[in-house]
Formats: C-alpha cells, structure tokens, sequence
C-alpha cells in the first residue's frame, strides 16, 4: 500500500493554489523540476492524475479537486503535530508539590502577567520533580533543594519564602495570643503526619525540631488537607506548623498563629533542565528572579544548607 509523501502533497497544493509550477517552486524554496518530479511521483503511487497541464497554465483534474481539500487538511495537522513536538505550542508543564502552598502562589502571579499557557502537575517533591526534569517530561519545577543538582543538568534559583505559622484548636492556652515565640512551642508536640520520611520538607523540620528543641510527631496515617485541618477543630493539645501562604481549608474553631522573628522559613526553588528548555520557560525564570525578596537573618531562621544555598547562588549571579 503506498504511503502519502507530505512533501508531494504540499507541493501539490501549492501548484493548486498559484495555478504556475515556477510560482509554486519559488514558494516552497524549491526547483520547478523537484515540484513537478514530486507530483509526478504522488500521481504514479496511487494511478491517478491530479494536475491538468494546459498551455494557458496548470489546472485541477476532477481527481485533483476532490483531493484538494482532503491535502489542506492533512497539512494543517501535520504542521500542528510538528510544531507540537518542536514545543511551541505545548504549555509550559510546571511541577509543584501542592497546589495549595507558596511556590503555587509564585506560579499563580506569573500566570497572571503573561499568556503563556501552563500545566500544573503535582507530585511528590523534590525526588519525582528532579527524575521528571531528566525525563523531559515536566518542564520546571518549584521544590527545595537538598543536595547538588550539577550531575544532573539541572540549574535552580530561588524563587520564596514561605514562614511558618501554628495552627491550633481555638480552646488552646495559645490560641488567643497574638503570637508565639518558637521556645514557647517546646512545651507542646506539634503533629505532621505529612512529613514523608527522606522528603525535603522533612529535613526541614527536623533541622526546626533539632534548633528549638521540638516534639515533631509525623504518626498518620495522612488523608489530606480537609481531614488534617478537622481534627484541630475539637479540643486537643496538638498543635502543627504550616505555611503562612498555604491556602487551608476554613474551619470553626481553627486559629492560626503566626510566630515571633526569627520566623523559620520554607525557601523553595525554581528547577529546570539545561536540556533544551521549552520556549517559554525565559519567562517564568525572569519573573521568578524579578519577584524573589532575599531574606533578611534578623527576621527569618533557615537550614544551614539554606544559607549555603542562597549564597551559592548569589555568588553564580555575580
């Protein structure tokens, strides 16, 4: 069975739409004789004529106006498909951990200044996010970073800042206070049953617990936002840290302290492979380091590896 050859066919309508094989030729950037050894060659695969060739120019046979619109359509698709693959239409595919905290906040902003079409994808952090970018198959991420990232191909700058908060049932002693220092909370166990053990924000907790001398109970098992943020709304001695821009579900009974400075903060980055970026990315890197507000040590506690961090990537700008 004889295949359709999409240069054959372009040529084809091209000779269809200026009735001339030279004019035809010139736009397709092409000899006379390639246009017309093309057609000749589409015309003998499938044993029909498609061109009539008169001294007063080049016409349309009956079988050549019948396939006329089925070849515009079959090179509208083939052009969508090529500049599907060539990413110029594919939307950017941005992984985040949850949609719900400060880096989705970041990726909300920049949807907001620009055009370009975005996919939000969530995973599992910085492990799923860094095997996707090798993959291909995301396009950037927004993670914290633990660790060199150099072997993989993949660069980072930092892209927020998201510091802490307690939430508490609101008959809790600390419920009614404006604020807490982070030595007041030793007193109390703080639960997070979502710290994945090895996951990034795991580590940072620990390195909170390991500062400030906190009770971190991580016992679940985790059934997601609506369930965690419940279970403060009878009365309980619990308390736990979340974002101050994460976007909870709104309860009774519910309150959220915020935390005297040095607050401990949440920094994450912006990912992305050196491997051929998607046309778009430029953009969410420019508006990433456009809106990132440095820290300053009065007022916000980081990891140690967080300061290391900064200060690489400071010292890569300069």
């Amino acid at each position: 069975m004889s295949e359709l050859d999409l240069a054959a066919v372009r040529a084809f309508v091209a000779v269809a739409d200026y009735k001339h094989f030279g004019e035809a030729a010139a736009e397709l950037g092409i000899t006379q004789q390639a246009v017309s050894r093309r057609i000749a060659k589409l015309e003998a695969d499938f044993g029909t004529v498609l061109l009539s060739r008169l001294r007063s120019g080049t016409t349309l046979s009956k079988e050549g106006a019948a396939f006329l619109p089925h070849a515009r359509n079959l090179l509208a698709i083939a052009d969508q498909t090529a500049d599907m693959l060539r990413r110029k239409r594919l939307p950017l595919r941005v992984d985040v951990l949850d949609t719900r905290i400060a880096a989705t906040e970041v990726l909300r902003g920049f949807h907001g200044t620009t055009d370009v079409e975005l996919e939000i994808v969530t995973s599992r952090g910085l492990r799923v996010a860094r095997e996707s970018l090798k993959a291909g198959t995301i396009d950037a991420a927004f993670a914290r970073v633990l660790g060199s990232l150099d072997q993989d191909g993949i660069t980072s700058v930092p892209a927020c800042f998201d510091p802490v908060e307690v939430l508490a049932n609101a008959g809790h002693p600390l419920a009614k206070r404006r604020s807490v220092s982070m030595a007041e909370l030793s007193e109390w166990t703080i639960w997070m049953p979502g710290n994945v053990p090895g996951s990034e924000w795991a580590d940072f907790y620990e390195h909170v617990a390991a500062e400030f001398g906190l009770r971190i109970d991580t016992r679940g098992p985790d059934f997601g936002w609506e369930d965690f943020v419940h279970r403060f709304t009878g009365p309980t001695d619990l308390l736990s840290l979340v974002g101050e821009s994460c976007r909870l579900p709104e309860y009774p009974g519910v309150v959220r302290i915020p935390v005297d400075p040095p607050r401990p903060c949440y920094l994450s980055s912006l990912l992305w492979h050196r491997r051929k970026p998607h046309s778009a990315l430029p953009k969410l890197i420019s508006y990433v380091r456009h809106t990132y507000q440095p820290p300053r040590p009065e007022d916000v506690w980081l990891p140690a590896c967080d300061w290391a961090l900064i200060s690489s990537q400071r010292s890569a700008r300069t």
